[in-house]
């Protein structure tokens, strides 16, 4: 499954980047990262414990799984894959963000994300469909953030 969503926000780069390369904010404004904790950093890159939740009707599926940053750079990209180190075989899961002057402002900024996950629990018309609806929402709750941290 490959999503992308992309927003634009009325902060500069930096401010911007500072809501997506740390996955432990993740949470405050984005419904899916039911939460998400810094655990023992490996090979130099941060990495978080994260649970991934989605309601479907009267039903929730969650999924924990540790995430690494593997890419940053700053006001710009990250990326974050999982980064399982238990033996067993398991679906990918990478998001990257791309952060870039709006050129439609001259204050604003863009974020661009890619969502790819290899597996088959989150795939499927109404899962895909309640994560489609769930990625929308957080861009309100993103914008909302930024706007109250200015205040």
């Amino acid at each position: 499954m490959e999503l992308t969503a992309e927003m634009s926000a009325p902060c500069a780069p930096a401010e911007l980047f500072a809501w997506i390369d740390d996955l432990a904010v993740y949470p405050e404004w984005m419904g899916l990262v039911h939460r998400a904790e810094p655990v023992e950093a490996r090979d130099g890159r941060s990495r978080w414990d994260v649970e991934l939740r989605a309601r479907i009707g009267i039903f929730a599926r969650s999924k924990r799984l540790i995430m690494a940053r593997t890419v940053c750079e700053p006001n710009t990209e990250v990326v974050f894959e999982r980064d399982q180190n238990d033996g067993r075989r398991h679906s990918t899961w990478r998001l990257a963000a791309h952060v870039m002057p709006d050129p439609s402002s001259s204050s604003g900024s863009r974020l661009v994300m890619d969502l790819h996950y290899g597996g088959s629990l989150w795939t499927g018309g109404i899962a895909e469909r309640v994560l489609h609806d769930e990625i929308t929402s957080s861009r309100d709750r993103l914008v909302r953030r930024i706007a109250e941290t200015r205040l």
